[in-house]
């Protein structure tokens, strides 16, 4: 028990992120509501993409907006914000909601290609949401808690680099 308390401590002394307990949605550049977008059909590897090697779902490009966009509530001053970046080639900073430390390897491809693995499995009912939070618990524990669910190894290097 004492060595558990000992690397809690360490743990927490290392300033490790806690991705166990939900948190309030960061302020996004643009106001985003993922119900809406999924309502009209929208799917989402179609603003998500995973390229390869499929290691990251990817955040849309203005261009990806902006196909609707140019014709659907274009007068909008939220809308006429994204046209702007998009004109001046800008990206749109948006402030992650869902993030891992860097030395965790996560590939969004090999967990796709899993049935009965979607996105929501991770992120949660995304495509209900109009404000996005992190509300779904990415800890190492809720990790290895899934791959034992589902038979998937716990071998430290499947998700840890090797340094």
């Amino acid at each position: 028990m004492g060595w558990l308390f000992l690397l809690a401590l360490a743990a927490s002394a290392a300033g490790l992120p806690d991705l166990s307990t939900p948190r309030a949605a960061p302020e996004q550049p643009l106001p985003f509501s993922h119900k809406q977008h999924s309502e009209v059909g929208l799917k989402c590897a179609q603003c998500h993409p995973i390229p390869e090697p499929g290691d990251f779902a990817t955040l849309p490009k203005t261009e990806i907006c902006m196909a609707c966009h140019k014709a659907v509530k274009k007068d909008s001053p939220h809308i006429l914000k994204l046209a702007a970046w998009h004109e001046q080639g800008e990206r749109i900073r948006w402030a992650p909601v869902y993030r891992i430390p860097d030395w965790v390897s996560f590939s969004h491809q090999r967990h796709t290609a899993v049935k009965d693995v979607t996105c929501g499995s991770c992120h949660g009912p995304v495509a209900t949401r109009d404000v996005l939070q992190r509300e779904k618990n990415l800890s190492m524990a809720a990790c290895m808690s899934c791959h034992r669910a589902t038979g998937a190894s716990n071998d430290c290097v499947l998700c840890h680099d090797q340094r």
